[in-house]
């Protein structure tokens, strides 16, 4: 019988900007907005980015109309295709990696994102059924993050995320099933500037719902699926997001929140937040 192959070591799913050659500053493209104050064709270096690989003004980009920078997360892609897939070879002194870097870059973060859900969902006990499935797209997936720029770039990402996806959805729906309020539906919902202030929101559905700038001020969101869902300016003040399913970091800095919103252990209270 042949022995189990060993899980892959699992990337760093969270950003070391000090280890990453701006990927995210020059290989990603923006529209000015209310999220960002200039146009930047994806390929060319931000105008506030330095010579050291740092932003010039990071400490005020909310004040000079970048808010669309506070609230990205690579979830430790950047530091992996600057030091692994290209083994610390960065984009100036070696100009020829710098098209290919910045290919591989969004097929990086994809993955990182993947894997950050896929090992949120093992630690759901609802969900122990399939966490030996999960164990395996999760070793497939750091696989590929270990894979070379040129397989990278030929990666069906679209066809990986659906596989993984099925497998979030079913450990979401198993635990989901635990959530004592009436399970709503609002997968995909166009929710913006609506007002749910205290609503009962437990083990909903709000995949990929859009919840700009909506009343959720005191709501309940306990056990409820958010991946995806768009909470840019949405009013989280008071709102109960503990045991949320599938909640990031820049999901929380995308929203306005307060010292009463409760929040997972795991991520950071937003500093622009109010006291």
């Amino acid at each position: 019988m042949s022995a189990t192959p060993a899980l892959p070591a699992l990337p760093v799913l969270q950003a070391d900007c000090a280890n990453c050659f701006a990927l995210c500053c020059v290989a990603l493209p923006f529209a000015k907005s209310n999220d960002f104050a200039v146009n930047k064709a994806a390929g060319t270096p931000c105008k506030n980015l330095q010579e050291d690989f740092r932003c010039g003004i990071h400490t005020r980009l909310r004040d000079k109309g970048f808010q669309g920078c506070t609230v990205f997360d690579c979830f430790g892609a950047g530091q992996q295709v600057s030091q692994t897939t290209f083994g610390g070879r960065d984009w100036r002194t070696h100009p020829g990696t710098a098209a290919a870097m910045y290919e591989v870059f969004p097929v990086m973060r994809q993955l990182h994102e993947l894997l950050f859900y896929i090992t949120e969902a093992l630690t759901l006990p609802a969900a122990a059924p399939l966490h030996a499935d999960l164990r395996r797209a999760q070793a497939d997936t750091a696989r590929w993050t270990a894979a070379e720029a040129d397989a990278l770039t030929g990666l069906d990402v679209g066809a990986l995320r659906g596989s993984v996806n099925t497998l979030l959805l079913r450990a979401s729906e198993l635990a989901r099933a635990k959530a004592p309020a009436r399970k709503k539906n609002h997968r995909g919902a166009d929710l913006m500037g609506a007002r749910l202030a205290g609503a009962d929101l437990r083990g909903a559905n709000l995949r990929g719902a859009y919840l700009i700038a909506a009343d959720l001020g005191g709501a309940d969101l306990r056990l409820a699926d958010l991946i995806g869902a768009d909470f840019r300016d949405a009013d989280l003040r008071g709102a109960d997001l503990r045991g949320a399913l599938f909640l990031t970091q820049p999901q929380l800095n995308a929203a306005r929140g307060d010292a009463a919103t409760k929040i997972p252990p795991t991520l950071v209270r937003p500093a622009h937040w109010t006291a």
